[in-house]
């Protein structure tokens, strides 16, 4: 029996003189990369849209609740994983194939890091492996595309962390790729920057019963102090702080610290995650910035930076909560530093999170 004929549950009779053609396949293609490769194969499109479609924010939403909702609903890893692949979905593809042509359906949704939604109820790789079935079954052997540089730059990842336990499991995916990934504009991402830095300097003042240094004046940081959110906003505006609220917003300097890496400050450094930084000079490099906002010397770094640094952070995150969960010393890791390096690289990326997520919702999930 073709795959087609099996897919829509229909028998092909015993004897025949002549078989009818097989009735084409409705696909609906989910891809998470940026720029939607050109439908290469022989297809008749049905629909197509991006995420400036309010719509497929909604649809999605709606998808992702059907994933979750399949069979008992008991979340697996492979349930887990496809929800976060639906989560950062920006196109969706509509289209009816014949069988022969599912050869360059599968090269096309490689290329698009794309699973498929077909008329039984299924959800599938690129390969047409079953990752999830309208009942809720899975088959083991379907895996979800990731693309490749995001693969390499695992096992690049996974080199650099032979010595510190305990280990990430395998099964761990790897984090987007570049074909994935859409980063703020410089100029929101320094004020973000700015803001932290105030917010972090007022955390440090109140815990300390002193006066904020520079960072944390309004008339020294006035770009930092406009772009505050509205929980920062809410401690800053709270009067006597306690201790562990103060502490908490005190280490928001390696969130800052983070995103100015990211802009190519030369002061701010992210190699050492043990490491904690030093407030007064990463402050002196950005001074200028924070009474004059943006300028045309503020660019981003390299996606491949930013994502290495991304896959590395997530997989120190989870080693640091391992490691608290068991109650074994962490060697090579501060725990603190790692966690606002996670928070504010998931900002930066949109990793792990739905699409426009502001800084005081981001989750940091490992």
């Amino acid at each position: 029996m073709s795959f087609l004929k099996r897919l829509l549950g229909k028998a092909e009779p015993e004897h025949s003189v002549a078989s009818a053609p097989a009735e084409p396949l409705l696909v609906n293609a989910y891809a998470s990369v940026r720029d939607l490769p050109a439908l290469d194969f022989a297809h008749t499109l049905m629909g197509q849209r991006d995420l400036s479609d309010p719509e497929l924010g909604t649809h999605l939403q709606g998808f992702i609740g059907y994933v979750l909702g399949r069979g008992d609903g008991q979340m697996t890893a492979g349930r887990y994983h496809l929800w976060r692949h639906l989560q950062r979905v920006r196109n969706h593809v509509s289209f009816e194939v014949a069988e022969g042509d599912l050869d360059g359906v599968e090269r096309w949704a490689s290329t698009a890091n794309a699973v498929f939604f077909l008329p039984d109820g299924s959800v599938r790789a690129p390969d047409m492996a079953v990752l999830l079935s309208a009942d809720g079954d899975s088959d083991p052997a379907a895996a979800l595309p990731y693309q490749a540089d995001a693969v390499a730059r695992r096992q690049r990842t996974r080199a650099t962390l032979t010595s510190v336990e305990p280990q990430p499991p395998v099964s761990m995916p790897p984090a987007i790729g570049a074909a994935e990934l859409v980063l703020p504009p410089p100029g929101e991402v320094l004020r973000r920057a700015l803001a932290l830095f105030y917010v972090a300097a007022q955390g440090q003042a109140r815990g300390a019963g002193m006066m904020p240094i520079p960072a944390g004046q309004r008339e020294r940081n006035p770009v930092g102090f406009a772009a505050i959110t509205p929980e920062e906003t809410t401690f800053l505006e709270g009067g006597v702080a306690d201790q562990a609220t103060a502490a908490a917003m005190t280490w928001r300097y390696e969130a800052a610290n983070t995103l100015l890496w990211a802009l190519g400050v030369d002061a701010a450094d992210i190699t050492d995650s043990d490491r904690m930084i030093d407030v007064d000079l990463l402050w002196s490099s950005v001074e200028r910035l924070a009474r004059d906002g943006d300028g045309p010397d503020v660019q981003l770094r390299a996606p491949g930076e930013i994502l290495d640094a991304l896959d590395r952070t997530w997989l120190e995150h989870w080693i640091v909560r391992q490691a608290r969960q068991k109650d074994v010393p962490l060697k090579g890791l501060n725990g603190d530093v790692v966690m606002e390096r996670h928070h504010a690289l998931n900002w930066l990326t949109g990793f792990q999170n739905d699409f426009g997520t502001a800084w005081d919702d981001i989750d940091t999930p490992t």
